[in-house]
């Protein structure tokens, strides 16, 4: 009987040395995702090439309405624009429609890596200019993927995703059939 209290005895300390590690349930584990998106503002008044904080044409009006209808769907956290008539006017229609107030960035000075942290899990509209918006994209995902828009252009929608710290990339074209 002795004998047979040892042997248990030794097989039960075996048992307890060689317990597995727990087993960690990945579907448990939290996911980050933020969505940005990012576009330059729509058409300006160019009537005086002195200007250099011009309000928005008719057509940029329209775009920027057109813009608002694009991300009706899109439950926004937070909207984000340089402090000039073109770019504040080509957010207001979303931020109207969304009941979302403006946040004024300067892209030279953001720190892109509090802009992250500050915006986690959201969805953000950041609005700029032809050479601050891929230069933000670039800085969002780590890369320098994308160059200055073409002055003609006031319809690139970039969609930056990051998950769980690993960010990708969408550069749509939206066509607007705004008056002139």
């Amino acid at each position: 009987m002795k004998a047979f209290k040892i042997v248990l005895f030794i097989l039960l300390a075996i048992n307890l040395s060689c317990k597995d590690e727990p087993v960690i349930d990945k579907s448990q584990e939290q996911t980050s995702i933020s969505t940005f998106y990012l576009i330059r503002h729509a058409e300006k008044d160019r009537s005086n090439p002195d200007d250099v904080d011009p309000e928005l044409n008719q057509k940029g009006l329209g775009r920027a309405m057109h813009w608002a209808e694009i991300l009706a769907d899109t439950e926004l956290n937070a909207i984000y624009s340089t402090d000039y008539n073109r770019t504040a006017m080509t957010a207001a229609p979303t931020s109207v429609k969304q009941n979302i107030d403006v946040q004024y960035y300067d892209p030279s000075t953001i720190d892109i890596a509090q802009f992250k942290t500050d915006n986690l899990n959201n969805k953000v509209l950041v609005v700029g200019h032809s050479n601050t918006t891929p230069e933000f994209v670039n800085k969002l995902i780590d890369e320098q993927k994308y160059f200055d828009i073409d002055d003609s252009e006031n319809g690139t929608l970039f969609i930056v995703k990051i998950i769980n710290g690993t960010p990708s990339v969408e550069k749509l074209i939206f066509n607007c059939n705004c008056p002139d």
